[in-house]
């Protein structure tokens, strides 16, 4: 573990970003062998426990922002 003190040299911050993209690729992997059935129960466990944390409920202008920001995506995706 790195020390407050100690320098973050050039060659140490390739190093950092080098494991991150390995990091970043076998994360990417595993996620394309995940199944549809099991995304699909990954999803349903994370939308109950929002529920029960109370974070599923929205307001009207947070729904058109977060419905704005997909229509962006959508558009910068299609272009």
């Amino acid at each position: 573990m790195r020390q407050m003190n100690e320098r973050l040299t050039s060659a140490k911050a390739r190093a950092w970003k080098t494991r991150w993209k390995r990091v970043n690729l076998a994360e990417r992997r595993e996620l394309r062998r995940t199944s549809p059935d099991e995304r699909f129960r990954q999803l349903a466990a994370l939308m109950a426990s929002a529920s029960s944390l109370g974070a599923s409920e929205t307001s009207p202008g947070e729904e058109a922002e977060v419905r704005e920001r997909w229509n962006r995506l959508r558009k910068a995706y299609r272009d």
